[in-house]
């Protein structure tokens, strides 16, 4: 009998190993592309890029830099095509004057079906004094118009793509970083537009701003016609909000149980109705990793609420974060992401392998 208890706990650990490296050698599987959109480039320093699908390719941009608010950071662009990237090449700058020019943020590239492709983005000196511009492109990319600059308290989508519904509004998941006192209050707001850009709407903040602090929004859609936005947050955890209207209206905040280590997110319906996410899975002063944006990984739920880690894109000591994640019309998942702040890192998954 005591060699049947001490035996039966080793066969159970040992089954358990087994299911889990069988496990992760399936969702590694999955990976069918994992690259650098670029190997040299004439900044040292990027982060936030964006991916949008477009006629003539796969389209990303970033910010990049001598660093992060540095008044050189601008917009940088790249395109897939033939399975080579383009040499990264600057389309935005904060250029006010000869004296004068501000960093570049957070660019947000969306294509208009049958139309131009659109790239919206931030500039100013901080996130709490910057405002949103626009620009243009009716070539893939090639040329762009002048930039817009956006009506005041308009910033377009903050970080995350924006999502066009049925009735053809561009709903634009934005938030704000104001500055009160010492404190910055982080809110949640929607833009709209219907023109694609010349004119908007905007909803009140979605969170007070004190009890909860939430911002860079994703948006998520479902079966039966509800819509969600998973938020960054300070609290630890990611923040829900959900609309049963087409995102006219939403409900209250809700603290989600995903981890979050104060670090972007970005997620994607799938087509087969499956919710997607790529986030750091962990805690600001938790855990192995202490709330650095390490590892990245990518989390499957049906009904938003209850989600699965299915795979880590990157588990090593370092910063990867910011992600952006699509899926584009043949079914694959593209994702992007910075890491280390030194380049910025594509990678193309399989969802009949997740």
């Amino acid at each position: 009998m005591k060699f049947k208890r001490t035996l039966r706990p080793k066969i159970c650990f040992t089954l358990f190993a087994f299911l889990f490296t069988n496990l992760a050698f399936a969702q590694s599987k999955a990976v069918l592309v994992k690259e650098f959109i670029y190997e040299s480039a004439p900044f040292p320093s990027c982060h936030a890029s964006t991916l949008a699908e477009t006629p003539d390719g796969l389209a990303a941009a970033w910010f990049g830099g001598t660093r992060e608010k540095n008044p050189d950071v601008e917009i940088y662009f790249s395109i897939l095509k033939n399975g080579k990237w383009s040499t990264p090449v600057s389309v935005a700058n904060g250029i006010q004057h000869a004296d004068k020019r501000y960093p570049c943020w957070n660019p947000v590239l969306f294509q208009v079906p049958n139309g131009q492709l659109i790239l919206f983005y931030k500039v100013g000196p901080d996130p709490s004094h910057w405002w949103g511009e626009m620009k243009e492109s009716a070539d893939g990319g090639e040329t762009w118009s002048e930039n817009r600059r956006l009506p005041e308290d308009i910033f377009g989508p903050i970080k995350n793509k924006p999502v066009l519904l049925e009735d053809g509004r561009l709903l634009c998941p934005s938030s704000k970083e104001t500055e009160i006192g010492e404190d910055d209050h982080w809110q949640v707001f929607v833009e709209e537009t219907s023109d694609w850009g010349k004119t908007w709407s905007i909803t009140k903040p979605l969170n007070d701003g004190v009890k909860t602090n939430a911002i860079q929004p994703s948006i998520l859609s479902y079966a039966d016609g509800r819509l969600q936005m998973l938020c960054r947050s300070r609290e630890n955890r990611l923040m829900s909000f959900w609309s049963d209207d087409k995102g006219k209206n939403w409900g209250e905040v809700e603290i989600t149980d995903i981890p979050n280590p104060n670090s972007g997110t970005d997620a994607v319906t799938l087509k087969d109705g499956r919710q997607l996410l790529v986030y750091n899975p962990n805690e600001k002063n938790a855990g192995k990793w202490g709330g650095s944006r390490s590892p990245l990984s990518v989390a499957i739920s049906w009904e938003g609420r209850v989600w699965e880690k299915i795979l880590d894109l990157e588990d090593e000591p370092g910063e990867f974060s910011y992600p952006a994640v699509i899926q584009t019309t043949d079914g694959q998942i593209h994702i992007s992401y910075t890491h280390q702040r030194t380049k910025i890192r594509h990678v193309v998954l399989d969802p009949s392998k997740i």
